[in-house]
Parts: C-alpha cells; sequence; structure tokens
C-alpha cells in the first residue's frame, strides 16, 4: 500500500492557478511533514525564474531538455533555510502538456533525487530508524477544459477544478531516496479542510556559547570548514541532548502531553587539541519548530526542536560566510580578532495558515529585501506588518593563539547545564545537553481559528 499525502487546500489552489497553456513546462517542490502514518504537505513553490527568463513574467521550460538541475537544487537549499524545524521539502511537482507525460517520469525521479541529495548535504543532524525516506514527485497535466459551471459561484469553482485535478490529471508517485535503485510507487493524494490549523508550535530561545578551535597545522585557517566542523560537533551534543517532563524524562512514544518517565545517566566530555586559534559563537537563538497535531509524540516534538536549533545555527554561519565572501571581507592577521554579526532571524505567516517561516536579516538589509526573498524563494507575498524580527544577539568572534589560550581556562572547566523550558499547560520541560548551551526557554502551544 502507498503513501498518503493529505494536503492544504491552498495548495490545490495554487497548483491549479499555474494550468495554463502559455506554460508548457512547469517544476516547483512541495513542502511539508512527514510520519509514519501519513505525510501533510503544507506548501507548493514553483521554481523561480531566472534573470532571462523573467523578462516575459514565465517560469517554464519549453521542454524536457531545458530543465536546469543545478537551478532547481540551488532554489531548494535556499527554501531549506527558511523551513522551521519539523517541515521539509517532500518532493517535487511539475505541471506539463500532453506532449510531455510520456517521457516525464524519469526526469521527475532524477529530480526527486538530486534535490534530496543536495538538501541533505549541508545537513549537520544524523538521519534516525524513523525518519521517513520516501520522497513525492507529482505530475499535473495542463490540458485544457471547458468547466461546466458559473465561476462567480462561490466555491463551487475551485472544488469542480480539484475534482479534475484529482481524477484526470494528477499523477503521485513516491521514490524511497536512501536506495538508488528505487522504482516509483503509487501514492495517495487528498486535499483537506482546515488543514492549516492543525499544527503544534514549539518554540525556543536557546543562548549558545561555542567555542572552536583552529588546528595549529593550518596556515591559512580555512574558517567555514573549521566551523562546520566544530558545528558538526555541537550538532552531536544536541542531539544526544535530553529532555525532562515535569523534572523526568518522558517516554519517546508518549503522548506529547501524557505518558509515564523513565530514568537517564548522561555526560559531557572533553578533548585536548593543539590550537593555532579560536572562532567563538556566541548569543541568543530563536528556534522553532512544527508538528501536525495528529497523535504528536513526545520524540517527534523534541526531534523537530533539536534539528531546528542545529539548522538555524548552521545556516546563519553559512549565510556569514557567503556575504563575506561576496562582499570580499580581507581575511585577519596572525594578531588580530575578528568580530562578526550574524544575521537574525525574521519570521512570517504563510498565506493561509499559522505556520510561520523565515529569513534571515543583517543590521543593514531593509524589510523590503526581506519581502522580495519570500516572494522570489517562496513565491509568498509578505506584508509588512507580519514581519516578526526575533530579538536576538549573535556574534562570532575569530581569535589568535594568544586568546584562545586565556579562553581556555574557561572551557577546561566542563560542567553538564540544564535548560529550562515551559509547556503549554504548565507542563515543565528541561534539557540537559554539554558545555555548549547554557539556557533556553520552550513552549508549545495549539494554534487554533
Amino acid at each position: 500500500m502507498g503513501r498518503s499525502y493529505f494536503v492544504e487546500e491552498a495548495v490545490g489552489q495554487y497548483l491549479s492557478d499555474l494550468i495554463t497553456p502559455s506554460k508548457p513546462f512547469i517544476t516547483g517542490l512541495l513542502v511539508g511533514q512527514c510520519s509514519q502514518q501519513r505525510d501533510y504537505v503544507l506548501l507548493a513553490i514553483r521554481t523561480p525564474p531566472k534573470e532571462e527568463e523573467n523578462k516575459g513574467n514565465t517560469s517554464y521550460h519549453s521542454n524536457l531538455t531545458n530543465i536546469d538541475e543545478e537551478w532547481m537544487t540551488a532554489h531548494a537549499n535556499q527554501v531549506s533555510r527558511m523551513l522551521p524545524g519539523g517541515l521539509l521539502i517532500l518532493g517535487i511537482f511539475t505541471v506539463a502538456v500532453p506532449e510531455l507525460v510520456k517521457e516525464i517520469q524519469t526526469t521527475l525521479r532524477k529530480l526527486v533525487f538530486s534535490v534530496e541529495k543536495a538538501v541533505a548535504r549541508k545537513r549537520l543532524w544524523n538521519i534516525s530508524e524513523d525518519d521517513v525516506s520516501d520522497r513525492v514527485a507529482l505530475h499535473l497535466c495542463s490540458a485544457t477544459k471547458k468547466y461546466p459551471f458559473n465561476s462567480k459561484m462561490k466555491g463551487f469553482s475551485f472544488m469542480c477544478r480539484r475534482h479534475i485535478l484529482e481524477t484526470e490529471r494528477l499523477t503521485c508517485r513516491t521514490y524511497d531516496v536512501q536506495d538508488p535503485k528505487s522504482s516509483a510507487k503509487p501514492a495517495d493524494w487528498k486535499y483537506q479542510n482546515g488543514f492549516s490549523t492543525s499544527w503544534l508550535s514549539l518554540e525556543c530561545t536557546i543562548n549558545a556559547n561555542i567555542h572552536i578551535p583552529l588546528p595549529a597545522i593550518s596556515a591559512n585557517h580555512d574558517l567555514e570548514k573549521n566551523t562546520r566542523n566544530g558545528l558538526a560537533r555541537w550538532a552531536k551534543q544536541i542531539e544526544e541532548a535530553v529532555f525532562l517532563i515535569n523534572g523526568q524524562v518522558k517516554e519517546d512514544d508518549a503522548d506529547l502531553l501524557e505518558g509515564q518517565s523513565q530514568k537517564s545517566n548522561t555526560r559531557s566530555t572533553a578533548t585536548v587539541q593543539v590550537c593555532s586559534g579560536s572562532i567563538n559563537l556566541k548569543g541568543a537563538l530563536k528556534c522553532k519548530a512544527y508538528i501536525h497535531n495528529n497523535k504528536s509524540k513526545v520524540k517527534d516534538a523534541v526531534k523537530a526542536l533539536k534539528r531546528d536549533i542545529i539548522n538555524t545555527l548552521s545556516d546563519r554561519c553559512e549565510i556569514l560566510f557567503e556575504d563575506l565572501l561576496i562582499n570580499e571581507t580581507p581575511r585577519m592577521k596572525n594578531s588580530e580578532r575578528e568580530y562578526h554579526t550574524l544575521p537574525c532571524r525574521v519570521f512570517a505567516p504563510i498565506a493561509g495558515s499559522s505556520v510561520l517561516l523565515c529569513d534571515y536579516k543583517f543590521g543593514d538589509e531593509t524589510t523590503r529585501e526581506i519581502q522580495e526573498h519570500f516572494l522570489e524563494i517562496l513565491d509568498q507575498a509578505v506584508q509588512t506588518e507580519d514581519l516578526c524580527t526575533a530579538e536576538e544577539m549573535n556574534m562570532v568572534k575569530v581569535s589568535p593563539m594568544k586568546e584562545f589560550q586565556d579562553d581556555d581556562v574557561q572551557q577546561k572547566q566542563l560542567t553538564k547545564e540544564m535548560l529550562l523550558l515551559k509547556l503549554h499547560q504548565n507542563m515543565g520541560v528541561v534539557l540537559a545537553v554539554a558545555v555548549a548551551v547554557s539556557a533556553a526557554v520552550f513552549s508549545f502551544n495549539y494554534f487554533s481559528d
């Protein structure tokens, strides 16, 4: 039996609007959440046009050979940065004329694997046994139809068009991206009313102070590579962290707001390394995650939050180094300290949903630039009043050997820190991690109409 995809109705309207005879072939991404029982599709995003295509305000390919795979994967990486914990790229969709239907499946399979590979390459967290590895390939035939109804009738137009999509134009298949030889499996595509209000929101403000040594063997420090290696070690600490509810560890398979507890023992360790300097990442991170409110388990909430903590810091560092490269910022000298400010997180609701997606903003960027980025990458118009900038302070300090030795005295005093969390119904939650994290506040809130 194939997987079932439960889809926000706004996605159906979005896909329906893309079906026009003037666009022979359109590609895009599907965003949502996987679970063992079913998958949830929250958002569809067309691949943005390149500059040379933008003159005619189009985003399509004249034939399959013109698909720019590199452009699609680059777009997927940008979208992935803007997703909070719990949400991911579920796969891709295409809208194609009937003449391309026979040859479309091979192209779809290739694109599904390419997008997943590009996104997975940047992850610092590990895939768990309960992670779903199936990714969806949705194909819509763009053949024109004459609709036997008055399009002005409220609600009737879209429902009929959606019915045509489901019965005559839509092909939904999945591929196991962990299996290179995976063949297509059929899947169900079901629209659901009120889908956008069924999400459980998880929020976290976490104070981080991460010390990353620079190897002494490197004359010219590769800051980006060493930062990523250091974050990988820190990410492992976050993944091994233990959540406590009301002072006790809750069973992974227990309901999020119920269940028994069990004991757990963890300890942090220190390593000794010869270094010529250090990178220090310090500040507060505003983290956010979502899980669908359908038999949500403790392990789902914990995993979503942990991955958002890891993703948001990794993404900020990557964006910073990209900015330094674009602006050709000179490298520091061996005797100098260097300070950089990480971009802060800006949240905004997507159309038809209370779920917030995010962008990253440097201090000199304007609100208008953030709005343009949401429109370009997510194909979503965001109002100024809907933008919410997280109150954060984030800094990267690159230090030479002398200051590293001074800071190392404090780093040797390793203790296990306890992070205070709050659950919506006055249920306390605590996370135990190593020295990399000092404090956090979590809260869980249900969205409603």
